[in-house]
């Protein structure tokens, strides 16, 4: 597939002035890698959802994806640009992705449903800069989540990471998931939404189009070359923002998802660093198609799907993931 953009590869590349050679050169990495390398858009494979969610849940609806071998497989017949993953699955697929040179996100930290924070998480730091390097890694990944009791010391722990990826070479990737104490769910879940038929839940609070916003600004502004966000749900959730008579969203429009991911890019530096999609549970095809397209419309950078496609038979996944990138390429 031929969608070479050298002017917008440029361009986003002037966007990072302090990174380090070689840095530069594990990002452009990332970016010609796979079938629409070149293009300047991205959709990444992530398998960090045995350890988040639990192996059953991820895995059984398609057991051949307890091996991690088939994850990294995955992503390289379906050409994704990279391939995230806890260090475990990346240590155990290390040959088959480097003899593909397939571009390895190593997650330095992870949460798991079992962890007892009382909806305040704060992950556990599991791999580190150093794991990154020795199994060849081009980038490290870590999930922070505004609004958590633990926010500051996670803020403290991206500094650390930034720091010694910038040593390392290392392009940094942020999952940022605004969840916790911090967020008001007093004030929406279990209440009748506007359309008068469903209520709101943990979720609407979770992926309101200001609360992604000031969680992918904050990414920003730790140092995230690249961020990782959900699409976004037409809520305004922070009190602050609702406020009578100071409506922070007043005439701003946020009816479509693709009018929110304008916002949403908009707030990462005006668009100047590399915002990109989680694809969420699975879903029907058309749905997920329909929903990259709005993504895209919004100006979103790509998408990073593991569910949808892992949990489908092997090659019913690399022909979604192939959907996906032609609608990226477009």
């Amino acid at each position: 597939m031929a969608v070479q953009n050298e002017a917008r590869v440029k361009e986003i590349l002037s966007w990072y002035p302090t990174m380090t050679e070689s840095q530069r050169t594990n990002l452009l990495r990332i970016i010609n890698y796979g079938r629409i390398g070149g293009s300047g858009k991205f959709v990444i494979l992530p398998v960090d959802q045995g350890w988040e969610h639990g192996p059953g849940r991820s895995f059984q609806s398609n057991p051949a994806g307890y091996d991690p071998i088939y994850h990294a497989k995955l992503a390289i017949d379906a050409g994704c640009n990279a391939y995230a993953a806890p260090l475990g699955a990346v240590e155990a697929a290390v040959d088959v992705a480097g003899d593909a040179q397939l571009p390895v996100i190593l997650k330095v930290n992870s949460h798991s449903t079992m962890m007892p924070d009382r909806g305040d998480p704060f992950p556990a730091i599991t791999a580190w800069v150093d794991d990154a390097v020795r199994l060849g890694c081009v980038a490290v990944g870590f999930t922070i989540y505004p609004g958590s009791n633990s926010d500051r010391e996670m803020c403290q722990q991206v500094k650390e990471l930034v720091d010694d990826a910038r040593r390392a070479g290392l392009v940094v990737v942020v999952w940022a998931y605004p969840r916790g104490g911090g967020l008001p769910y007093a004030d929406f879940v279990g209440k009748l939404a506007e359309d008068q038929t469903t209520y709101f839940t943990k979720e609407d609070v979770e992926s309101a189009v200001d609360v992604v916003c000031y969680g992918v600004h904050i990414a920003c502004q730790l140092g995230a070359h690249i961020i990782k966000c959900k699409p976004t749900t037409k809520v305004v959730a922070l009190p602050e923002h609702r406020k009578k008579g100071k409506e922070t969203y007043a005439g701003v429009a946020i009816e479509t998802l693709a009018d929110r991911t304008k916002l949403v890019v908009q707030s990462a530096f005006d668009g100047h660093r590399i915002v990109i999609n989680s694809g969420g549970a699975a879903k029907a095809i058309e749905a997920v198609l329909a929903e990259v397209r709005e993504l895209k419309a919004g100006g979103s950078f790509g998408s990073i799907m593991g569910r949808n496609s892992f949990q489908r038979p092997y090659g019913d996944g690399v022909t979604l993931l192939h959907q996906v990138q032609d609608v990226w390429a477009e």
